[in-house]
């Protein structure tokens, strides 16, 4: 079974004027991963799609998606998949990909119709593209890992890159993960911004009693959202994106827009934040 929800750009004065819902509304996706089922969120920021995928007992084919407007998905875009669960497989033209927890898929344009199996939980996120990458199964160990900040500034943290310039060619998707260390809360700080993309957030490994505080919006003006396990956030190009939870917390970060430089970025000054 295949549900899409169409997410719709909205521009700063806008989305001042919003209350909790009309945010929620606009950039927060929950219960993307159901049993038996695909789920997807199709953003209009860069065209976007992310969602989930869980075979359970049967297998999942994902194929046509209206919204994109082509016979197949991947006819005129890439595709990178993320395992929150156990050991599961993915199929896709004519391979079979064995990814276990923690490993990502990367799927080139033109690969045809993808079929999930198995026991994982797959977090699913696809660009548009204008050229085909090499399929390839990125292993935890393979990714690139980033060791940043401290104990004692409550952000020790460590940064898997795995569609990466140094680690994966793709078009224009950048994805990877952050994992935080035990008293560790908060991500992306300094805040920044990057208008030449935007970016979604898959906050995971949360703890039932749990929560994280999502900050967005323009760094004069900021508001929040309060997430829950496997919950995800949208992120437009004009909005920062950061965050602080009750405990330590996974989150999957991808991005899609002009370029593939993952240090492309504008600080924020903490003492232009309001």
């Amino acid at each position: 079974m295949l549900s899409v929800e169409t997410r719709y750009a909205i521009d700063p004065a806008t989305a001042k004027t919003l209350d909790t819902a009309g945010l929620r509304d606009h950039f927060h996706a929950s219960n993307l991963f159901v049993d038996g089922e695909i789920k997807l969120v199709y953003s209009h920021y860069d065209r976007l799609i992310l969602g989930g995928a869980v075979p359970a007992s049967d297998d999942l084919v994902l194929d046509e998606v209206k919204e994109a407007g082509t016979p197949s998905l991947l006819d005129r875009r890439e595709l990178g998949v993320l395992n929150i669960g156990d050991t599961g497989t993915v199929s896709v033209g004519g391979e079979t990909y064995e990814v276990a927890r923690g490993d990502v898929l990367y799927v080139g344009m033109g690969a045809g119709p993808i079929t999930f199996s198995g026991a994982g939980r797959f977090y699913i996120l696809s660009a548009p593209a204008h050229r085909s990458c090499p399929t390839k199964l990125i292993k935890v160990e393979d990714a690139r890992r980033v060791e940043l900040g401290s104990a004692e500034m409550c952000n020790e943290r460590v940064i898997l890159q795995f569609l990466h310039p140094e680690v994966a060619e793709s078009c224009q998707l950048l994805m990877g993960y952050t994992h935080f260390a035990p008293g560790s809360v908060w991500n992306t700080m300094p805040a920044h911004l990057h208008d030449r993309r935007m970016e979604a957030y898959l906050y995971f490994e949360i703890g039932s009693d749990q929560r994280v505080f999502h900050f967005m919006g323009k760094p004069e003006e900021t508001r929040h959202l309060v997430m829950a396990n496997e919950e995800a956030v949208i992120s437009p190009p004009w909005s920062i994106h950061c965050g602080a939870g009750t405990g330590a917390y996974t989150f999957c970060w991808a991005m899609a827009g002009d370029n593939v430089d993952f240090t492309d970025m504008d600080m924020v000054a903490m003492g232009d934040l309001r």
